[in-house]
């Protein structure tokens, strides 16, 4: 049966990737992103897809993503929260400034998307609800070199604990977890050179990173009827990196 999702962080890498695969699965989305043209350059212009910039740190431009989806579809289904900001900064660069929009967009914009969902979800049908966490939360990767930095990785830590609690307090009618990618072949790793890129795989037993469709599967089987009783749980799609 096919359903009606809400993708954040649509523009590109993971989230780009759940869209294409969700979309030739014959089911609905609402691609979310700031990136609005680069969107309507990745994604087909048709029924099944609608379009939304914005930012998920502000309450008002979650709100109306919701809205927008129902009017186009009649429902919401299930949110897959992609969307998140970068900081490479090590501990002794890092300002307030940065650690401060790191949270608003990864921390504050993770539960703002998922309250505006669950609060439709609630009042019909139920759903699911998908969010991101990171490998770095397990590592406490330290930045520079294109690394995440403490502001990400604690930003990423902290969704942990959001998920468990949504999960609580929206159950048995909506479930929430999250998936926990390792490093992938997306634009987070842009600035990786040729001699970390090497060093980096190391740490994998698969021997390699990981493809943002890799990832995109296990967000796409959390919301399916396949994981019905799974809620509050994070899935770690990272090639082995955690126990290496």
């Amino acid at each position: 049966m096919s359903k009606t999702i809400l993708i954040t962080g649509a523009a590109s890498g993971i989230g780009l990737a759940s869209a294409k695969m969700l979309l030739e699965k014959g089911h609905r989305i609402v691609a979310f992103d700031p990136q609005e043209d680069l969107m309507r350059a990745e994604l087909p212009n048709c029924e099944e897809v609608e379009f939304f910039c914005g930012d998920v740190s502000k309450t008002a431009d979650c709100q109306s993503s919701v809205i927008k989806t129902v009017e186009k579809f009649g429902n919401l289904d299930a949110l897959m929260h992609w969307g998140a900001a970068h900081s490479t900064k090590r501990w002794d660069e890092l300002d307030a400034e940065e650690c401060n929009f790191i949270m608003a967009v990864n921390v504050t914009g993770s539960f703002l998307i998922s309250q505006a969902a669950a609060h439709n979800m609630m009042s019909h049908n139920g759903g699911s609800i998908v969010l991101t966490t990171s490998a770095s939360m397990l590592y406490g990767v330290t930045g520079g070199n294109g690394q995440g930095g403490p502001a990400y990785a604690t930003s990423k830590a902290a969704i942990i604990g959001l998920n468990r609690s949504l999960a609580r307090s929206l159950a048995p009618k909506v479930r929430c977890n999250a998936v926990s990618p390792g490093i992938a072949e997306t634009a987070m790793i842009a600035d990786y050179s040729t001699d970390q890129r090497a060093a980096m795989s190391k740490r994998f037993p698969m021997g390699r990173f990981g493809e943002p469709e890799e990832i995109a599967n296990a967000g796409i089987f959390l919301i399916s009827e396949k994981a019905s009783f799974i809620t509050g749980e994070v899935i770690h799609v990272n090639g082995g990196s955690n126990f290496n």
